[in-house]
Order: C-alpha cells, then sequence, then structure tokens
C-alpha cells in the first residue's frame, strides 16, 4: 500500500509540471493587483468528500511564493460535509490568485478519487474482500491516484509493469500456455509476485498446477466464481475482475474471492467541487 512517504520526493515534480504549463511566461491577470496587496483566502468544499491532495497544495503554494501561509482543517483521509471549510491561506494576493487553480486542480481531482474509493469501500463492508485499483490511472498522476485509493480505504494492486506480474491472454498466447509463462516469469524475476489471467476452468487448473501466487478470474458469473474459490481451497489468491457492476459488486464480494480490481476508482472519478474566495 502506498504511503504518503514513499511518494513524497515525486510531489515537487508533478507540481512544477502543473504551475509550469499554466503560468507560461506569467500570470497576466494576476499583474492588475498591486504588487504589495496582501489577502487571504477561504477553501471550502460545496460536497460531501473524502480529502487527499494536501502535500500537493501545499508544494503549489510553497513553489509559487514561499512567504504563503497555509492552515488546514482537515488532513488526508477525512470524511468532510459539503460547506466545510478545508483551508485558508494568506499572504501575496497575486500568489494566490497565480496558485489558485493549480492547487484546486490537484485537490479536486485526488479528493475525487478518495471520494469514489470510499463509496466503493462501503458497499463491500462486512465481507473479507479486498478492493484494488488498476494501472488506469491519469498519465503523471499514478503515484498520486494510488495514493487517494488508500485514503479512500481501497488497496493497491501493482504499481506498474516491474513491481509484479499480470500474465494476461496475449502474453498467454505469445508464451505458448499459461505453465510456460509461468514458468518463464519465475525464472527471469524470481520473487517477483506472479499473477495470471484466467477465462475458464481448465486455465484455473492449469494455472494451481504451475504453483500462480494470484490468479485473476476473468468475466466469471458469480456461481462460476464459487466453484472456482472451492476448487482453489487457498491454494492461491483469487482475484475478480470484469462483468461485474454496481448491482452485482457485493454479490462478487459474497463469493470467497481474495480480491476484486476495479478500474474506476481512478478512471471514473469525478472531481470535487471547491471553492476559493477572498475574505479579507
Amino acid at each position: 500500500m502506498l504511503t504518503l512517504e514513499m511518494i513524497q520526493p515525486t510531489i515537487a515534480q508533478q507540481v512544477s509540471d502543473a504551475l509550469r504549463e499554466d503560468i507560461g511566461s506569467g500570470d497576466i491577470t494576476a499583474e492588475l493587483i498591486p504588487a504589495g496587496d496582501q489577502a487571504l483566502a477561504r477553501i471550502i468544499t460545496r460536497e460531501d468528500m473524502v480529502v487527499c491532495g494536501v502535500a500537493w497544495v501545499n508544494e503549489v503554494f510553497r513553489q509559487v511564493d514561499e512567504a504563503l501561509q497555509v492552515e488546514w482543517q482537515v488532513n488526508d483521509g477525512d470524511q468532510v460535509a459539503a460547506g466545510s471549510t478545508l483551508f485558508e491561506v494568506k499572504g501575496s494576493a497575486r500568489a494566490l490568485l497565480t496558485a489558485e487553480r493549480t492547487a484546486l486542480n490537484f485537490l479536486q481531482t485526488l479528493s475525487g478519487t478518495a471520494t469514489l474509493s470510499h463509496s466503493y469501500a462501503k458497499r463491500v463492508e462486512g465481507t473479507d474482500v479486498t478492493l484494488l485499483d488498476t494501472r488506469k490511472t491519469l498519465p503523471g498522476l499514478r503515484l498520486a491516484q494510488k495514493y487517494a485509493v488508500a485514503c479512500g480505504g481501497c488497496a493497491n494492486h501493482r504499481i506498474g509493469l516491474y513491481d509484479a506480474f499480470l500474465i494476461k491472454e496475449n502474453h498467454i498466447h505469445a508464451c505458448g500456455g499459461v505453465t510456460q509463462a509461468i514458468q518463464t516469469a519465475r525464472l527471469n524475476h524470481p520473487g517477483k509476485p506472479v499473477e495470471v489471467e484466467v477465462e475458464t476452468f481448465a486455465q484455473l487448473t492449469e494455472a494451481l498446477s504451475a504453483q500462480a501466487d494470484i490468479i485473476m478470474l476473468d468475466n466469471f458469473s458469480v456461481d462460476d466464481m464459487k466453484k472456482a474459490v472451492q476448487l482453489t481451497s487457498g491454494r492461491a489468491k483469487l482475484e475478480a475482475s470484469g462483468n461485474i457492476t454496481d448491482d452485482t459488486l457485493l454479490q462478487f464480494a459474497q463469493t470467497g474471492v481474495d480480491y476484486i480490481s476495479i478500474g474506476a476508482l481512478t478512471k471514473h472519478c469525478r472531481a470535487i467541487d471547491l471553492s476559493m474566495r477572498f475574505i479579507a
């Protein structure tokens, strides 16, 4: 599971890139305001949310003007009601306005991911299943969104193509079969987790014989998922994927599988509606 400490070194570069594309050669509208003017701004949420993105917001204001002072009233992972104040920031009026959009972009996007993840986690409360994200993330925000998923109460699948195997249909075809793919994976990178996707009970049996660590059951029905759990009998972790809707999520969670992967956690998130207003 990703923690803030693990991804802290990446935040400054993400913020720098975002500010560069927004500010470009300079904020010509903020220059309308006298350079010495000071202001105090309050940021509120217009909807219920789970907070994520505090470190990114702080870094935006720091990079724009180190003299800006940010005072938070919430933390990452907090559940917050509509109308609540998230933080206040004071300092140069020009700097506040220059930083505003980039800061809120990070906060609204990551909080949107955390909020959606929280809603999914609530739906499977009382079961033993763990909901996982996928690699279907916004380009450049992989680690940030996966951190947001964790803030919302779900868990992280592999981070990228380097930290674990996920052998899917095309890999199996190119390798000559399930067993060959798993054996080659073990040979190439001993110690890396090996997960294989199966579409039939025959492939499931083969994956178990080849000692896959995790087996992804692709587009299995609820009844077939239950049979797969009985057949596997703890010899490998099982992950459900595909053909899972809001209406069927709980049914799949109750089959006994260990994991359900949900691409929607990061690719279907909706930005939270936030507002910044000068109050002094």
